[in-house]
């Protein structure tokens, strides 16, 4: 075996150092030393993060398994970054008494999770991509149920420990399919076999492709866990679930569909696509209306940004696959900024309704202001970061496009109008409406306040920083050979 192949992984292998790290100081620090963790942690994630940022080699390792690209290189950087912000806004919830006996398990499970969404991202087999994508849910499922003594992280874990086992049996017989088909689970092997054997088993093994990865993404008819999944799980796992494994099976996702089953997308996996993206982005903006649970609201923004982030996979090119990649930047930024309000919120009182926030300006004017921006940019409202990233969305998709694109396009406008109904809500609640038993004034954790800001800087900074946008167009325009079945 040749080791030099590991070289091409660097961000693997210094996320298992940090890891690594993290379960010595859990293990083997004195009980008096162990509240230090989440700051440690939090530290050490940050030097990894910034190391992420270093440029790599590129190529194919492990027998054509696994690839690393300028494209996955991105991509992880920026999971890196929206995990750094989770752990970070989690810093106070982990130290208090009730999750303090097992903060360490917390840190470790949100990284394991993480390594098996690189591997999904850099996976170029199906059998690397199952690993990293079991790597990835079934921890998940530990994080749900964190707050064991409490019914409704229970049943959130339940729930989603139930679904991800029969959405990866649904996957994995559309692979055995693909299989059969092609005697290869290699994605580019696949892609050349496809090409001259397309049947009716292979429309199938599409649709329960597409099946199995949708329920990470939570795209309809998939969606049914999320909404209660959000608000039974810890907020800090919430947050990670509605931003991470969203962004890392997206891309995934895209290299899937043009790698492996490119040569039927203009006969095939557009069409299901486009009904599954009008379906998303409607049915989570009708539901969302109705919530009144902030953590169930955002679970259905959730499904329906989830919509927009499919517009780019179904453009099917470079521009595309920049767009997708900026949209989950944003998309991160603004959730983990909406979350960073909540979690502060719930901790301090409890309270998670959109009632409870009314008149929370004058007693809270930073997390009203935090809400806000967060708010704004989730309905791409300009300057904020949110309408350049819907903008770049609908460019991509509508790149050399043709009338069905037009009209999908069209009706993802229309449902803009109708988000935008909904977000405002809650900005009313907090500036508009008076409520004599507001949500007392109180002074937030540091840490939290430090996620906050750096979450709002974000969305602000990306929405004038055009050169982000051109370096993942850059990124995207390197991994053309991804498009090549599809022209």
């Amino acid at each position: 075996m040749d080791y030099s192949q590991f070289l091409m992984m660097p961000q693997e292998i210094g996320l298992l150092a940090t890891f690594l790290l993290v379960f010595l100081y859990d293990t083997f620090m004195p009980a008096k030393c162990q509240k230090g963790l989440p700051l440690f942690t939090a530290a050490a994630f940050a030097l990894y993060t910034a190391f992420s940022f270093i440029p790599c080699c590129t190529g194919i390792a492990f027998a054509g398994m696994f690839e690393q690209s300028q494209a996955t290189w991105a991509m992880k950087g920026i999971l890196n970054i929206g995990t750094f912000l989770v752990i970070l806004q989690a810093v106070k919830w982990t130290n208090s008494d009730f999750v303090s006996v097992r903060r360490g398990e917390f840190y470790e499970l949100i990284m394991l999770t993480l390594f098996g969404m690189f591997l999904m991202v850099s996976a170029r087999n199906f059998l690397l991509f199952y690993i990293g994508l079991e790597t990835a849910s079934l921890p998940l499922a530990a994080l749900a149920a964190f707050e064991k003594n409490h019914y409704e992280s229970r049943e959130a874990a339940a729930k989603y420990i139930f679904t991800a086992i029969f959405s990866s049996a649904i996957m994995l017989l559309g692979v055995s399919f693909v299989y059969g088909l092609s005697g290869s689970l290699n994605f580019a092997t696949i892609g050349e076999v496809l090409v001259s054997k397309q049947s009716a088993l292979l429309i199938v093994a599409v649709a329960f492709v597409i099946a199995g990865v949708g329920f990470k993404l939570s795209l309809v008819p998939f969606h049914n866990w999320t909404a209660d999944v959000y608000q039974g799980a810890p907020t800090a796992v919430t947050s990670y679930l509605s931003v991470i494994s969203k962004g890392a099976a997206a891309f995934a996702f895209l290299v899937i569909l043009t790698q492996v089953f490119g040569a039927v997308y203009a006969d095939v996996w557009k069409w299901m696509l486009y009904a599954v993206i009008v379906l998303t982005i409607t049915i989570g903006n009708l539901f969302a209306v109705r919530q009144r649970n902030l953590k169930r609201f955002l679970a259905f923004s959730s499904i329906s940004q989830a919509g927009y982030i499919m517009l780019g996979v179904i453009a099917a090119n470079t521009l595309g696959m920049a767009s997708m990649m900026y949209y989950v930047v944003v998309y991160i930024f603004s959730n983990l900024a909406a979350f960073g309000v909540i979690a502060a919120i719930e901790r301090k009182t409890g309270k998670v309704t959109t009632d409870d926030y009314n008149g929370l300006f004058k007693t809270n004017p930073w997390l009203s202001f935090t809400m806000m921006v967060a708010m704004f940019s989730l309905a791409g409202i300009p300057p904020f970061a949110g309408f350049f990233s819907k903008f770049f969305v609908f460019a991509g998709a509508l790149h050399g496009a043709d009338v069905a694109i037009y009209v999908l396009v069209l009706i993802a406008l229309i449902n803009t109008i109708i988000s935008l109904y909904y977000y405002l809500l809650v900005v009313k609640a907090m500036f508009i409406r008076q409520d004599e038993c507001a949500i007392p004034t109180f002074k937030s954790h540091w840490t939290e306040k430090a996620g906050m800001i750096i979450c709002v800087m974000g969305i602000v900074l990306l929405g004038i920083a055009s050169c982000v946008y051109t370096s993942l167009v850059d990124f995207a325009s390197a991994s053309d050979a991804l498009f090549q079945l599809i022209r």
